[in-house]
């Protein structure tokens, strides 16, 4: 697949969500009560605008992060805003989140949801993972849900986290990986590729990204098994409904959620 087209399809496809939010055809997710079996607390999700949680994630991070006041976070691929304005009430006013995401409807709902909040200590920025719209050393938590795997340059995407974070900062990280191949059909979807499948890098491979980029500490927080909606790779790619009971098995799951804890070295000395 074309990497210019596929970055363009994406943008269909979650801009689409952004104004019909029930739809999963081709997400990560499927709206609600996904969030809640992630493990978001009910008072967590109360707290944040309506609209803010779209489905669409495949961990928790935030619960790992152990944010504290007066922090800047950054966030990869940050939606509606969910997992932003879950940390901007950790960090406090003292502290900032920043969410970037390449699709302008998504930015345009984040800010909307902000406003609707009142979060004066959140801004969104359009731009790509892979391109980062924030200075050098500028950030102390980085975190992302299921968007890395949607990048073609994954690589790239650890090394502008590692260059935006703060020397000691931290990298947390939920996100769609492989055990094994996936079969032909599948690995050459465009929608499997948009519900976060047929992009999955292979979990060794991802870890070791990690590490060329130059975090340690590598740690797999959580790691479970995950299971594709068959809607997701229907023709018509229509909205939830009535989707039934039946799922897309694969000989020994393959596709797998899971969380990533890694750090930035405080010195040089760290990373020889």
């Amino acid at each position: 697949m074309d990497k210019e087209e596929i970055k363009k399809e994406l943008r269909r496809t979650y801009g689409s969500l952004t104004r019909d939010s029930g739809c999963c055809g081709s997400s990560c997710g499927c709206g609600g009560g996904v969030s809640e079996k992630l493990g978001y607390g009910d008072d967590a999700l109360a707290s944040v605008p309506e609209g803010a949680d779209l489905g669409l994630g495949c961990g928790n991070p935030t619960a790992f992060a152990a944010l504290r006041e007066g922090e800047v976070v950054l966030d990869l691929g940050s939606g509606a805003g969910l997992d932003c304005f879950i940390a901007a009430e950790r960090v406090g006013p003292s502290g900032r989140v920043i969410g970037v995401d390449m699709t302008p409807e998504m930015i345009g709902k984040a800010r909307t949801n902000a406003v609707k909040g009142g979060y004066g200590n959140v801004e969104f920025r359009l731009g790509e993972i892979e391109s980062l719209p924030v200075e050098d050393v500028s950030v102390d938590v980085v975190i992302s849900n299921c968007v890395i795997n949607l990048s073609t340059d994954k690589a790239r995407v650890f090394r502008e986290a590692f260059r935006a974070l703060q020397p000691g900062g931290r990298l947390l990280v939920s996100d769609i990986v492989l055990t094994a191949p996936l079969p032909e059909w599948l690995a050459r979807s465009m929608a499997a590729y948009s519900a976060c499948i047929s992009g999955a890098e292979q979990k060794d491979r991802y870890l070791s990204l990690m590490e060329d980029a130059g975090f340690r500490e590598i740690s797999l927080l959580k790691e479970i098994p995950f299971t594709p909606d068959p809607v997701i790779f229907s023709e018509d790619r229509g909205c939830c409904g009535d989707r039934g009971t039946e799922h897309i098995h694969l000989p020994g799951d393959p596709i797998r959620s899971i969380t990533v804890y890694a750090r930035k070295p405080s010195t040089g000395k760290e990373l020889q």
